[in-house]
């Protein structure tokens, strides 16, 4: 997994919900090559057991997405450079719950807590940051009318997968204003694939479940594997605004760039989002665009 990983000394890296799954995977990739992994993760417990055990440079700090306190608090006693920002994190509800911010949770930990802090942060980064997706944003759409599922029945999956595609269109439009400001840092975005991490998503359908819950066992790859496109987005040869996946039918193998469907290349989408996602936050974009 490390060989194709340049040397990291010297270089800080910060991942969301690097505690498990293809987050610590990645966390233990980059540490192996010698980079300052910071694990940012809500269970300190478990945070601090899983830097124990990748080593090297590797610690854990609280942070938890569903609260734009806990977000604000953790960028003001972030210090120094940051090289890589990854926002690996992700939650998914069978119900509908609510962030401490009172938003629709899977949005506010999945969408909302990365788009705050990454702009936060942005003044501090220097190369990349690096947003994981999935490949459920095909059957997505953003729902500017209901953002928040509060007249919709609520659906997990649908919301998950919305949720994926504010992902892709969120790096789309962080690379349009990184370009605008003159800035080197790329924005990049990546989905693992199917991937066994732990991580579970539910269609309120029964067979459908258990049918996904069957595929996992069989066809999945591990969580090294499915860190791969992730490590790609973060150290490769990639161009802003790229979207890495694994390269057989995206579901497991070498990384490998993928072309986006036509939903997560709308602008006018991506650019409403962004103004959408600054008012509910109360956080901008931080450069000057001239």
């Amino acid at each position: 997994m490390t060989m194709h990983i340049p040397d990291q000394t010297g270089r800080t890296v910060i991942i969301t919900g690097g505690s498990s799954g293809i987050g610590k995977a990645t966390a233990a990739a980059l540490a192996a090559k010698g980079a300052r992994v910071i694990l940012a993760v809500r269970d300190q417990t478990r945070g601090r057991a899983a830097a124990a055990e990748i080593g090297g440079l590797t610690e854990s700090c609280p942070l938890d997405l569903g609260s734009l306190a806990s977000v604000r608090e953790f960028a003001r006693t972030t210090d120094g450079p940051i090289d890589y920002l990854i926002n690996n994190a992700g939650s998914m509800t069978h119900t509908l719950q609510h962030t401490t911010d009172g938003f629709e949770s899977q949005l506010g930990v999945n969408h909302l807590g990365h788009f705050a802090l990454t702009n936060l942060l942005l003044s501090q980064i220097t190369r990349r940051v690096i947003t994981v997706s999935s490949t459920n944003y095909r059957s997505a759409h953003i729902d500017f009318e209901d953002l928040q599922w509060q007249r919709r029945p609520y659906r997990p999956f649908g919301a998950y997968g919305q949720t994926k595609l504010a992902n892709l269109l969120f790096t789309r439009e962080l690379q349009r204003r990184l370009n605008r400001a003159g800035s080197p840092i790329l924005a990049t975005a990546a989905h693992p694939g199917w991937a066994a991490t732990g991580f579970t998503m539910t269609t309120r359908r029964r067979i459908l479940d258990h049918t996904l819950a069957l595929g996992t066992r069989l066809l999945a790859q591990s969580p090294e594997g499915g860190a791969r496109p992730t490590l790609l987005a973060t150290v490769g040869d990639v161009p802003g605004a790229s979207f890495s996946g694994p390269s057989r039918f995206g579901v497991r193998g070498p990384a490998a760039l993928e072309e986006l469907s036509g939903k997560a290349l709308d602008d006018d989408t991506a650019q409403k989002l962004w103004e959408v996602s600054e008012l509910l936050t109360h956080i901008k974009f931080p450069l000057p665009t001239g």
